[in-house]
């Protein structure tokens, strides 16, 4: 990067697991980070200290997406302490609990989407309102964070988890055609069993060695990984890329 282009990126979610992981990995390849949080500010404030250790720029922003008015603070806020906008990593997601749907709760529900769904298209609105040269911006990129579940549907586990990704998908492609002409780029990327907090935090330490023989290379992803794909999708170097959804899941 030159310091005259904007490289601003948002990335919610940032506190800990994926996120954090692609906070990381952003701010070393050149990039100002604005982390965002609902709940974990001292993880969040962590993952700046990391990024300043090394010579980066970041910030904590709290911020709950489900929230409009939120989602505006939050990129007001993020220009406004580390420069114009140049990519958004939607990342923040809950997973509604492990149930079958015959158990899950219309609350529960709408808890879900309001954070996978209306969460993540509240954030690509206000992206866009910044970065499409329509609205005169200087593009940019934008990638979701998707997962396999959308394709494998986890049946017995989350399948609510599961409709609220294969939404991203879908809105992934729409978003990633009418933005094409306006210098962004959208992309998503499905990650698979990755070793992250989410697995106990909804009851199950042990759901990584139960499915990992599900694994074709045998074990499960870390978050780093799935990091190198965002950023790469996030990054120049997938200037041609666009509208796709790239599973990092070891052959699942």
């Amino acid at each position: 990067m030159t310091g005259n282009e904007p490289n601003t990126v948002i990335v919610t979610g940032a506190s800990r697991g994926i996120g954090a992981a692609s906070a990381r990995l952003a701010a070393a390849r050149g990039y100002s980070v604005a982390v965002n949080y609902a709940t974990g500010a001292s993880e969040a404030e962590e993952v700046v200290r990391d990024i300043r250790k090394q010579v980066g720029k970041a910030a904590a922003i709290q911020a709950d997406i489900a929230r409009e008015a939120d989602v505006v603070r939050l990129f007001t806020a993020a220009e406004r302490q580390l420069g114009p906008l140049y990519g958004l990593v939607n990342n923040a997601g809950i997973t509604g609990g492990f149930a079958r749907v015959e158990a899950v709760s219309a609350e529960a529900l709408e808890r879900l989407f309001a954070v996978n769904v209306t969460g993540a298209i509240l954030c690509a609105r206000e992206a866009v309102k910044r970065m499409s040269t329509k609205h005169g911006g200087r593009g940019g990129s934008i990638v979701n964070i998707s997962s396999l579940a959308a394709r494998t549907g986890s049946a017995g586990e989350w399948v609510h988890y599961a409709a609220s990704k294969g939404a991203i998908d879908t809105f992934t492609l729409g978003l990633a055609r009418e933005v094409a002409a306006e210098g962004i780029r959208v992309n998503a990327v499905a990650p698979g069993l990755v070793e992250t907090g989410i697995h106990a935090a909804n009851g199950e330490p042990g759901r990584l060695e139960r499915l990992k023989g599900t694994i074709p290379m045998g074990r499960p992803g870390k978050p780093e990984e799935t990091a190198e794909a965002v950023v790469w999708l996030l990054s120049p170097a997938a200037s041609y890329v666009t509208g796709s959804i790239l599973e990092v899941g070891g052959g699942r």
